[in-house]
């Protein structure tokens, strides 16, 4: 079943996830998977009306493109990103929610719709959703600490920010990014301007979720995270060990014993099998 083309009401949330895992990249709506894995947990919703705002999305930027171009602007990335603001950010509101950043509404796309504010990555999906239906090369970009958007076109790229309103991004922001980050001895890497793949955003969508349940020592939901996050990602062997360390916090170490094992057997470097080695031992150890 194509994850892409597969409308989500005619189908249950886990198996839309499932779908995504065996599908190939390019075949993910990431906002359509967004969707689904902010309506796991949210019993009896519908969402026709979400989909229905993608569209509308969509179909706005559209007319705000082709009004501009009516007007006697270029088609060029200026042209697009401005489409993009306005219906985003000036007609619908999207804006970051700096106030309340670590709240996990922040992290659901169907609140992010509903209240219009978010993370940096909620909001990158909403704009990378707009510009990719009208056929646009924009893409995610994983900077450490925070998600950002590229435009390309005809050989030339403009970075912005969605949680800024769309501001543009210039290099010496990115900088500045990173060393909010890493600290201030890390400098700019040519990894940063790499595009992320649909899996890998909807992967930095979940870690935000999970970082927040483990800081909130909410270890049941922090280990529900994970398995989504398994269902979207079945060939990442790191999530194993992720869920093998929640499933002994939980006190389930038959669980945790079969993921850290999982683990050991794919992780290539022995420096990070070690820690996982002396908590299976651990764990065996109280079963006997």
């Amino acid at each position: 079943m194509n994850a892409q083309k597969t409308r989500y009401q005619d189908i249950e949330p886990q198996s839309y996830l499932e779908n995504i895992g065996k599908a190939d990249d390019d075949e993910i709506d990431i906002a359509h998977a967004a969707l689904a894995l902010a309506a796991v947990d949210m019993e009896g919703i519908s969402l026709q009306r979400y989909q229905h705002h993608l569209d509308t999305l969509a179909s706005s930027v559209k007319g705000a493109f082709t009004h501009r171009l009516d007007k006697g602007d270029d088609d060029s990335l200026e042209t697009r990103l401005a489409a993009l603001t306005e219906v985003l950010h000036e007609e619908f509101g999207y804006i970051g929610d700096q106030q309340t950043y670590d709240d996990l509404q922040n992290a659901n796309l169907i609140r992010v719709i509903d209240r219009a504010k978010g993370l940096p990555i909620t909001l990158s999906i909403l704009y990378i959703h707009a510009a990719r239906a009208q056929g646009w090369e924009i893409s995610g970009l994983n900077i450490p600490g925070h998600f950002l958007c590229r435009l390309d076109l005809d050989g030339q790229r403009l970075i912005f920010d969605p949680f800024d309103a769309a501001r543009v991004v210039e290099a010496h922001d990115l900088r500045r990014i990173v060393k909010k980050a890493l600290g201030d001895q890390a400098e700019l890497s040519s990894a940063y301007y790499e595009a992320a793949s649909n899996r890998d955003i909807l992967i930095r969508l979940q870690n935000n979720i999970k970082f927040r349940q483990i800081a909130g020592e909410d270890y049941d939901s922090a280990l529900k995270t994970v398995l989504l996050m398994m269902k979207i990602d079945p060939e990442e062997y790191r999530l194993k060990l992720d869920a093998g360390v929640l499933y002994a916090r939980v006190e389930q170490p038959q669980a945790a014993i079969e993921c850290l094992s999982a683990y050991i057997e794919k992780a290539p470097d022995p420096r990070d099998r070690m820690e996982a080695e002396m908590l299976l031992i651990e764990l065996q150890a109280q079963l006997h």
